[in-house]
């Protein structure tokens, strides 16, 4: 194969496109959202909380619509014994999007917070909330570098040149402009970068639709020609199966930071909930040409092809279908508009991932947890920092790690399992505490890894009811690997253990503490009774001349906010009484 000048060009116009868009962006929104008390950070990570339902609902779109959604619902369309049924990531991540928007983007919205960590800070304290932030890291880092691989992959399947060179500058390019203009650049080059796979994508189809070795797919969906139907089916053995995976898509793509970037940047609670329900239709619109293109590979006869005589199946390529398709299906400017199609998929997912790190850990980690009275140029620069730091750390993992697809899983699947329900019991449970919210972290994390992971070759040292020995040979080596699988849905169990986990230890350590079982010495995390005292302290106002304060001294004023608590807000409108600045208050209202 030699390069493709063609392909090269339009790589190099696309890029140039995103590049320009970016700055634009930046520049036009410079001095947007940054207010008297020049908050340039928070303007970074939330936008100054003005983003528009069009360009909202692009960028949350652009949320789950990336490299490894087209890529991936093509591939379950196309492989055997799988197939339409087994590609649930449009229907699960519409769903999540839809009850994220019920449930989860008014209340995060109307409280003010900046990023997703901020209500466990509040609640739990900063330790706790340095350890919720990494599973929320793991997640964001290894998504990003499981796309920039599936990018320099698909770069060497339709333009034969180097895939590091193509990943690497790629990933510059994302990281140059969310440096420039953070959440505005990402925002406004998500809108040209589904554009464009939206158009790329679709301009394909039919030329791959024509192309003579492909047969009817309304015949093969349901009928064996060239392999299994495509619609697929779910065997009886695999319901809880089915279930798990569904329930993971459906209820762990809520506790994301890159989500809730987007809710936190709108411009009121009911523009964040408007924005999550356009995206959900988004998400399925967008899937549409991704099936259509897996339904393609599995009708085709691949030796009337350029591609061989050898069906990507048996070649262990079924991951590069939908570029494969592109390459051989279809005539090569057409493929390059694919091209064009995949690397803005990439791009728009990756440099979200990589502001949504770099946010959580200058605001959570660096400002609450180490230097509270840190000035706002600091923080910028803390977050510019961050943003080079892992935007190369997922970049050198795309070059080096062979299974960043299975990290990605793992800490999705940590995402559900932990993050999730601690989620649920700090915005809508009311007397949860740190001792709790420890205890559901422990529970949620040795039931899931205790699972195993197969993807990572790690074995599990619980056995779930159900579980079964698969085998899986490797075509092109002829190497079988036996490896365990998990039919019992251990992933949701997990979740609902942690969640559950968090309620008997609040409510175990609350009593034990206030019924004087247990000393008050021994809240070493101060969640329950030093808690419960700096609550009192807050309402109290000194009146008189004394050293010492009189309770009964209290006055009927307005609460004053401690500085540590002030510093989790910025959105001053959070600050009224009315009930919606804390999950505590929320709570007593409901």
């Amino acid at each position: 194969m030699t390069i493709h000048v063609e392909g090269l060009v339009a790589i190099v116009l696309f890029y140039v496109l995103i590049l320009f868009v970016g700055i634009w962006a930046a520049w036009k929104n410079k001095n947007s959202g940054v207010g008297e008390s020049g908050d340039r950070s928070e303007s970074i990570m939330v936008g100054g909380r003005d983003i528009g339902l069009f360009v909202g609902g692009f960028t949350m779109t652009a949320t789950w619509v990336g490299g490894g959604y087209i890529n991936g619902t093509a591939e379950y369309v196309y492989l055997p014994d799988q197939g339409l049924a087994w590609a649930q990531a449009p229907f699960g991540y519409a769903l999540s999007l839809v009850l994220g928007g019920l449930f989860f983007a008014k209340p995060m919205r109307s409280r003010g917070y900046v990023t997703m960590l901020d209500p466990f800070q509040q609640l739990y304290g900063k330790r706790m909330g340095g350890l919720l932030f990494i599973p929320a890291l793991m997640g964001e880092i290894f998504w990003s570098a499981a796309i920039l691989s599936a990018l320099g992959a698909t770069l060497s399947v339709i333009v034969d040149i180097n895939i590091n060179m193509s990943v690497v500058i790629s990933a510059l390019i994302a990281i140059f402009y969310t440096l420039v203009g953070g959440l505005y650049s990402v925002a406004y080059t998500d809108v040209v970068q589904l554009f464009c796979i939206f158009l790329g994508l679709w301009i394909s189809v039919p030329f791959a639709l024509s192309n003579p070795a492909v047969s009817d797919i309304g015949v093969s969906a349901k009928e064996a020609i060239h392999q299994s139907p495509w619609l697929g089916k779910i065997k009886p053995e695999d319901n809880w199966l089915w279930a798990d995976n569904f329930f993971l898509l459906m209820l762990g793509g809520i506790p994301w930071q890159v989500y809730f970037q987007r809710v936190l940047s709108a411009s009121s609670a009911t523009y964040a909930q408007v924005l999550s329900f356009l995206a959900a239709f988004g998400c399925l619109v967008m899937a549409v040409p991704s099936v259509l293109i897996g339904a393609i590979g599995a009708s085709t006869d691949w030796n009337q092809t350029t591609y061989g005589s050898v069906a990507p199946k048996d070649k262990d390529e079924s991951d590069l279908i939908l570029p494969i398709v592109l390459q051989h299906l279809c005539p090569p400017y057409i493929s390059f508009f694919g091209l064009g199609a995949v690397s803005a998929a990439v791009m728009s997912s990756a440099d979200s991932s990589i502001l949504s790190a770099s946010s959580m850990f200058a605001r959570n980690i660096y400002q609450q947890a180490f230097r509270q009275m840190a000035s706002d140029t600091e923080i910028v620069w803390v977050m510019r920092i961050t943003i080079f730091v892992f935007g190369a750390l997922a970049t050198a993992m795309a070059l080096l790690t062979g299974s960043v697809y299975g990290l990605w899983y793992l800490s999705s699947d940590l995402v559900y399992v932990i993050i999730f329900p601690q989620l649920l019991s700090v915005l809508f449970v009311k007397g949860t505490n740190t001792y709790g919210s420890v205890a559901a972290y422990i529970f949620g994390l040795l039931l899931r890894i205790g699972g195993g992971e197969p993807y990572l070759k790690l074995p599990p040292f619980i056995y779930y009811p159900g579980w079964v020995t698969v085998e899986k040979v490797h075509h092109i080596s002829g190497d079988v690997e036996y490896f365990v699988q998990q039919r019992f849905p251990f992933k949701s169990v997990s979740m609902v253990a942690s969640f559950l986990a968090n309620l008997v230890f609040s409510y175990l350590t609350k009593y034990l503490f206030e019924s004087g079982m247990l000393s008050h010495k021994y809240d070493f995390l101060d969640a329950v009774v030093s808690k419960h005292s700096r609550e009192i302290m807050d309402k109290a106002t000194l009146v008189s001349n004394h050293d010492n304060i009189i309770l009964s001294e209290m006055a009927p004023v307005r609460q004053a906010l401690g500085a540590t608590l002030a510093g989790t807000f910025t959105n001053t409108e959070a600050l009224s009484d009315d009930g919606e600045s804390s999950p505590e208050s929320y709570h007593s209202e409901n």
